[in-house]
């Protein structure tokens, strides 16, 4: 638990664009979202080591206090980040890959009892949508207010209600390109 912690502190102040020195890392730790981060983190290791009631009173205590409401199945790896914790809510089945930054008002939802599954290195903006059974690879950026309801390949910037591919690892894409 406290190496997942420490890697999502660290992943933070990657975010923010500081070094990932001691005093960052108190920083980050008193940071917006952080509260949000350390009970998930808290969370799942508890519903991991059998403490499954523990767990749903940290669940339901992280709702009440940061309101964020982050399910207790949900397996997100090392680096994780909310910045702001206001609105987020995460599936209990969603699967996350390494360094996930999530804005708020974030919304990782099921359609179906279909869950997301994010790959590496994913940025998630303010007010996005991502739901349903659909792989969103690695190293994707999902715009602002984007509603997701397709797979998105590696290295992809998605914008828009439905979202659509604009940026391939950077490199703008014309509409005929869109996949």
């Amino acid at each position: 638990m406290f190496s997942n912690l420490v890697a999502d502190l660290r992943q933070k102040a990657v975010v923010y664009d500081l070094p990932p020195t001691r005093a960052t890392l108190l920083r980050m730790l008193v940071n917006d979202g952080s509260a949000a981060q350390i009970m998930y983190r808290m969370m799942r290791f508890c519903q991991t080591h059998h403490l499954k009631v523990l767990a749903a009173i940290i669940y339901r205590l992280n709702a009440c206090i940061t309101h964020a409401t982050i399910g207790r199945n949900a397996d997100i790896a090392p680096g994780f980040v909310i910045v702001h914790s206001l609105g987020v809510v995460i599936n209990t089945n969603v699967q996350a890959g390494r360094n996930l930054v999530v804005y708020h008002n974030v919304t990782l939802g099921a359609v179906r009892n279909k869950n997301p599954i994010l790959g590496n290195n994913v940025y998630i903006g303010a007010g996005a949508k991502v739901i349903g059974g659909i792989r969103i690879g690695s190293d994707v950026r999902i715009g602002a207010n984007a509603v997701v309801t397709k797979d998105v390949p590696d290295g992809a910037t998605v914008v828009g209600i439905p979202a659509r591919i604009v940026r391939m690892y950077g490199r703008p894409i014309s509409a005929e390109d869109d996949p």
